[in-house]
């Protein structure tokens, strides 16, 4: 198989020669010819107005996936306690389900874990597929994913999402590598594209200097892992759920890893994603003695201190504190940025927060872009003198 270009035809506009991403076409004697570098991915052939490059390539068909139907989340459970992601994806899964109009679904395993059932309706879940053995009980890999596998050949889900937590990102690629999928991680967008109906799988790349959107056009289930914080649970009283009881045999003979004693230490640090109001600092903030002024205007809005990548690097502030595309993804209701310049890394973490407020001395600063409020101003003078007012307010 090849690409070649019928030369009676070739103009010399030099289209081809700028759309090929390998650099396969050259120019010779006012005509295009296809070099040995040429990977026949087509780029030339769209962009000729003159038909004069031709291909045998036989273009890839897209399969008949009528038969994929329903958006399921995986719903993570610990304990006999959901996670809070799962009930976010259900959040986000309604939306999609309507745009497809199909049903959004829940995989719930566990041992006696019914009693989530009604939880999960709660949050949009409409189906509901339960399984229910002992040897569930603690996640363990091979029989998670030997169970969920089961579920996909059976079902046959049109899209499939987990929480990029500790347990989805190990399950997460070995269910997709069993059903013979693709798989995009820590999606921070999921929506439907209007033309082709298919899930659009939005993700940082590059170490988050740009956004690619990818589309799975060949297999299903279309599936993706989403950050915890980055959608939105959203609550649908009254909702009843069907809820389909799936049998599975499972023996501790063939599952390798045997639990003798789970031990839970409890987390240190705050959790982020819970908190209403967070002021968060940059590099402007200068050092740690800085983010003491920070912390001070969080008590008073009784809220959360925060930073970017850089603070906790210089060691202004711990880890568990950063935000960002390696930190946490929040949303509170009211996020400070001080000092902040609003790098993509960081946006990405505090993007869907309800109001953003920047405080910064670079008026030309992006994170002036995504905030609702802008102060152009030091810092160091700006935040003494909001507490001071605030300080009154609460006197008075």
């Amino acid at each position: 198989m090849a690409v070649w270009v019928e030369v009676e035809l070739c103009n010399g506009c030099k289209r081809c020669i700028r759309a090929c991403p390998y650099g396969a076409m050259e120019f010779e004697d006012n005509v295009a010819h296809v070099s040995e570098r040429c990977t026949s991915c087509g780029a030339c052939i769209e962009v000729c107005k003159q038909k004069a490059i031709k291909t045998d390539v036989k273009p890839k068909e897209i399969p008949d996936f009528s038969d994929r139907r329903g958006v399921w989340v995986f719903a993570e459970q610990r304990g006999g306690e959901l996670k809070r992601v799962s009930l976010e994806l259900l959040g986000k899964a309604q939306e999609l389900a309507s745009a497809l109009d199909q049903e959004v679904a829940a995989v719930l395993l566990g041992h006696n874990i019914q009693g989530l059932c009604d939880q999960l309706a709660h949050y949009g879940a409409e189906k509901i597929y339960l399984v229910d053995d002992p040897e569930l009980e603690n996640y363990r890999t091979l029989p998670y994913t030997d169970v969920i596998e089961s579920l996909v050949k059976q079902y046959k889900p049109n899209i499939l999402l987990m929480g990029a937590t500790h347990i989805g990102r190990d399950l997460a690629p070995r269910v997709s590598r069993r059903v013979g999928v693709g798989l995009t991680a820590d999606c921070t967008e999921l929506s439907i594209d209007p033309e082709e109906k298919i899930l659009l799988q939005t993700r940082p790349a590059f170490g988050g200097n740009v956004m690619a959107t990818i589309a799975n056009r060949y297999s299903r289930p279309q599936m993706a892992t989403v950050r915890p914080g980055v959608m939105e649970a959203r609550e649908r009283p009254g909702t009843k759920a069907q809820i389909i009881k799936q049998g599975v045999e499972l023996s501790s003979k063939g599952l390798q890893t045997i639990i003798l004693e789970s031990v839970r230490e409890e987390k240190k640090g705050v959790d982020l994603t819970e908190a209403k109001v967070i002021v968060a600092g940059g590099r402007g903030v200068g050092d740690a003695e800085g983010f003491k002024k920070l912390k001070e205007l969080a008590e008073i809005l009784g809220g959360e201190v925060a930073g970017t990548r850089v603070a906790v690097e210089e060691g202004w502030i711990p880890q568990e504190r950063q935000i960002g595309q390696t930190g946490q993804t929040v949303r509170p209701e009211l996020y400070i940025a001080c000092g902040i310049s609003g790098a993509i890394q960081h946006r990405a973490g505090m993007m869907s927060s309800r109001y953003i407020v920047a405080v910064n001395k670079d008026p030309r600063a992006p994170i002036f872009q995504v905030s609702d409020w802008g102060i152009v101003g030091d810092l160091h003078e700006v935040i003494p003198e909001m507490i001071n007012r605030l300080k009154k307010e609460v006197a008075s």
